[in-house]
């Protein structure tokens, strides 16, 4: 069984690690943070605020806040746990304002035991999510915020990733395998091998997918074929399978004493076994991949009440929400109406547009998918979706890999929990306020990529191509190439590639988009923004508030019934402001950069191939995971 460390001695980690400041807090920037609520207290006229900024001020203690100040009555608020893959959070909202009051991050650990393996460890899922809640109300309590006022949680995660564990015991039977992971590859060849026309999208019409190493049912086929543990608990009927928001739901729902083991639509519609037409477990598609149906969670809507949080600070408050990473995105940009659009930049990019309440297949290389179902008996919203597996990913890897940049700051983005002051407003003053960036950027030091383009095909090629044959691969290279150049074209591939999955959705629509909503950790980075404007010819608009994929959670939970604090209807949505980045340079530059990058994305093409049988790629050297057939 889980314990849950409700206690912060319990978890093991540092007073200050992973917290809502990734650095120092230093005396100068806790004295900035304090005379910036000083100023937004002064604006907003409460007493209560300007003694809080006062305290704030005389005090280094606080923690950091992004909300424009207390109110004298308080209103309801919402959480939302997201877990991500390299991180998780917790933070919580003002159901009235969506106003940000507080949160609090820990990093994840990834294990890639073999080349393109990529694992994490359930446990530490869970005890992050515990320690992130804890944490965060620790937080409200010092800002005079009572954590009664919680009303209700969502939840958010990353999407894929697949986890069995023991509904007995409680104990994970084996790591979780990442989305990324790649090693059922030969498994997807031999699916496509034997699907009539050798065609991967033999299973879209009921799935919206093709066959692909990048969702759940031959990550699950994996375990059930490898691993002892996971093929025993099968057999003796303890076993359960779960994306990452059934574990997180189960664990907090009292786990193996009553906890709830559910999913909902939009996780499942990635697991390739879900009918996103009759939004059920679909028969057919189990026998497919020899999946027995009794382990799978119970299909519930995006926003209803699963059940009641067991323990800690949030005992007995209802989790009422639960959406995969990118639909949460998607309502938290406020995107509820047929045609628009956002994209997120996180460990990998995400562009979805809502097409409404008809599933569109698309002819372009992109996905099917489910988007939400706000409430058992609405309708499901569904999306087209253009999936890159690497954008933020490739900032970690120059960092932890090639040693080529130290923070994650170095190559133009921000730490977590800064802000920045915006370009451009569209409406009004915002509410944020801009620490120094300590150190010149690399990638704004050399100012271009001087003919270096970079293709981080780490895990294949997603959308458009569907390839994971595709290795990553760096062009261009001379002997005037450094590191700048190389941290440069680094971002000048995110924006590449999603240049290529928004024409594959032009396409695919018939309605060009004329502006790129974005949302996500990477768009703190001002260079990327700017880069991204310039290779798409066309705005691109962030949110001044870019916590938008718990946002959406937070919606969720609160407009669920039996909750209601949250209004989804349109004259009651929140309006967030944003900033503007319209494109600097002209369009023919543009489109001979983006020739150039295509160029280089056929040279990654084909790389990897299946070895015979005997042969491994990953290395005769590694042994198997303990329990794992080799």
């Amino acid at each position: 069984m889980i314990v849950p460390p409700l206690t912060l001695s319990q978890s093991g980690r540092p007073a200050l690690a992973a917290s809502s400041w990734s650095l120092p807090l230093t005396a100068e920037r806790l004295s900035r943070g304090a005379e910036v609520e000083t100023t937004l207290a002064v604006l907003h006229g409460t007493t209560a605020a300007v003694a809080a900024a006062a305290a704030a001020r005389s005090s280094f203690t606080a923690p950091a806040r992004r909300f424009t100040g207390f109110r004298p009555a308080m209103d309801p608020l919402v959480a939302a746990i997201d877990q991500g893959t390299s991180s998780t959070r917790f933070l919580v909202f003002n159901a009235r304002t969506a106003e940000l009051l507080s949160q609090h991050q820990v990093e994840i650990n990834q294990s890639f035991p073999k080349e393109g393996w990529v694992e994490e460890d359930p446990v530490e899922i869970i005890q992050s999510v515990y320690e992130c809640m804890e944490r965060t109300c620790e937080k409200l309590r010092l800002l005079g915020v009572d954590v009664s006022n919680i009303k209700a949680v969502g939840v958010t995660n990353q999407r894929e990733t697949t986890l069995v564990w023991d509904k007995e015991t409680g104990e994970p039977l084996y790591n979780a395998i990442v989305w990324l992971d790649l090693r059922t590859q030969s498994t997807v060849e031999g699916l496509i091998q034997k699907a009539p026309g050798q065609d991967k999208n033999h299973l879209k019409h009921k799935t919206g997918l093709p066959i692909s190493t990048y969702f759940s049912a031959v990550k699950l086929r994996w375990m059930l074929d490898h691993v002892d543990q996971v093929r025993q608990a099968v057999q003796s009927q303890r076993a359960v399978f779960g994306t990452v928001d059934s574990w997180i739901i189960w664990c907090l729902t009292g786990g193996r004493e009553g906890g709830v083991h559910c999913t909902d639509v939009s996780n499942a519609s990635r697991t390739m076994l879900f009918n996103i037409h009759s939004l059920d477990w679909d028969p057919e598609l189990c026998r497919y991949f020899d999946v027995p149906m009794e382990i799978l969670p119970e299909v519930r809507s995006s926003s209803e009440v699963y059940g009641l949080m067991k323990s800690g600070s949030l005992a007995g408050v209802p989790i009422s929400g639960c959406l995969g990473d990118q639909s949460a995105a998607l309502v938290g940009q406020m995107c509820f109406d047929k045609g628009q659009a956002k994209n997120t930049y996180g460990t990998g990019c995400f562009l979805l547009r809502n097409t409404g309440s008809t599933p569109v297949m698309s002819d372009h290389g992109l996905l099917t998918t489910v988007a939400y179902q706000m409430g058992r008996t609405e309708p499901a919203c569904y999306a087209l979706e253009g999936s890159v597996a690497i954008a933020g990913a490739v900032v970690r890897w120059l960092r932890d890999n090639m040693g080529i940049i130290k923070t994650s700051a170095e190559i133009g983005g921000l730490p977590v929990g800064w802000s920045i002051r915006p370009r451009q407003s569209s409406v009004g003053l915002i509410s944020c306020f801009s620490l120094p960036v300590t150190s010149e950027t690399l990638a704004a030091a050399a100012g271009s990529s001087y003919g270096c383009y970079f293709v981080p095909a780490f895990s294949g090629l997603y959308a458009p191509y569907w390839e994971p044959s595709a290795r990553g691969i760096i062009c261009g290279l001379t002997q005037f190439t450094n590191r700048n150049h190389l941290a440069f074209a680094a971002l000048e591939a995110v924006c590449f590639q999603t240049r290529e999955i928004l024409d594959a959705m032009n396409q695919d629509s018939g309605v060009p988009l004329t502006k790129l909503q974005v949302d996500g950790g990477m768009t703190s980075n001002r260079l990327l923004m700017q880069l991204q404007a310039d290779i798409l010819c066309m705005p691109v608009v962030r949110p001044a508030m870019s916590e938008t994929t718990a946002l959406g959670a937070a919606m969720a939970a609160g407009a669920a019934e039996g909750v209601d604090v949250w209004s989804l209807s349109p004259g009651h949505l929140p309006h967030i402001m944003s900033e503007k980045y319209e494109p600097q340079i002209h369009s023919d530059e543009s489109e001979f950069r983006f020739a150039r990058w295509k160029k280089a994305v056929q040279r990654a093409m084909n790389w990897e191939t299946s070895e015979p049988s005997g042969a491994s790629r990953n290395g005769d050297r590694l042994a198997p995971p303990t329990g794992v057939e080799p």
